[in-house]
């Protein structure tokens, strides 16, 4: 009889790495609120969220690090003669929401997903700020598990035609939308703070975007960044959409 092959059996061999420590990859794939415990207080029961580092947020945090650092080193490779002006844009469109979510999709991340049935039927689990919070923290976990070594390898795969495909440094997010839209002659994007929450010293923000018939929503530590991190889902819908519109018209 075949065994079942898992999603994180499938997950390891796309990274073409067995782990030897499987717990930090399972931690990986577990978003916050997928770690939330109940107790009791006075006689009733209230939500808690466990401690993030039963979550992936500290895995993201060394997958964030590992990723900067192997984009900058390949970036030095691949373009000698790049002076840093355009080092720095080509580098953010690497690392950005918008590329990670479409690498996670394109491994089979957010079916390997653990996620909250609270969240799950909100439909988080393809936000692009998800899927590229995954995605890094998976390669935290392989760089805390293997090294270098096989991170760069992982990366060098699967950044692989966004990387040689860069002709002039691309645009940041915001302005790459603006300028879809005027492309459009649609209306240009509205930006909306949903939300701040956190201490003053570490907000968390959540901004949503609206253009072309379509939202966008992004969680960072700034408003500029939230934003940001809203085109770029935006942005990855509208890529999505565009992709999927010839097949529909045939």
């Amino acid at each position: 009889m075949t065994a079942i092959r898992t999603p994180i059996d499938q997950l390891q061999e796309t990274l073409a790495h067995r782990f030897k420590r499987l717990e930090l990859l399972e931690q990986a794939l577990t978003h916050r609120s997928a770690v939330a415990g109940r107790h009791p207080r006075r006689g009733r029961a209230r939500t808690i969220v466990a401690r993030d580092t039963e979550s992936n947020e500290r895995l993201e945090f060394v997958g964030d690090r590992v990723l900067g650092l192997l984009m900058a080193e390949w970036l030095l490779e691949y373009f000698p003669n790049e002076p840093e002006g355009g080092l720095g844009p080509r580098h953010a469109h690497l690392v950005s929401r918008t590329a990670l979510a479409g690498i996670a999709e394109t491994i089979g991340l957010p079916v390997a997903l653990r996620i909250a049935t609270h969240e799950e039927q909100a439909g988080i689990r393809q936000l692009a700020n998800v899927l590229a919070d995954a995605l890094e923290a998976v390669l935290g976990a392989l760089y805390l598990d293997a090294g270098l070594g096989p991170a760069r390898g992982f990366v060098r795969r699967y950044w692989h035609d966004l990387m040689t495909g860069q002709i002039d440094p691309p645009k940041d997010p915001k302005t790459a939308l603006q300028e879809w839209a005027l492309g459009k002659n649609a209306i240009l994007p509205v930006y909306e703070t949903l939300s701040m929450e956190g201490p003053s010293h570490a907000p968390r923000f959540t901004v949503a975007v609206t253009a072309l018939n379509q939202r966008g929503e992004g969680v960072a530590g700034s408003k500029r960044l939230a934003e940001s991190a809203a085109a770029a889902d935006l942005l990855a819908k509208l890529n999505r959409r565009s992709v999927r519109t010839p097949k529909e018209k045939t």
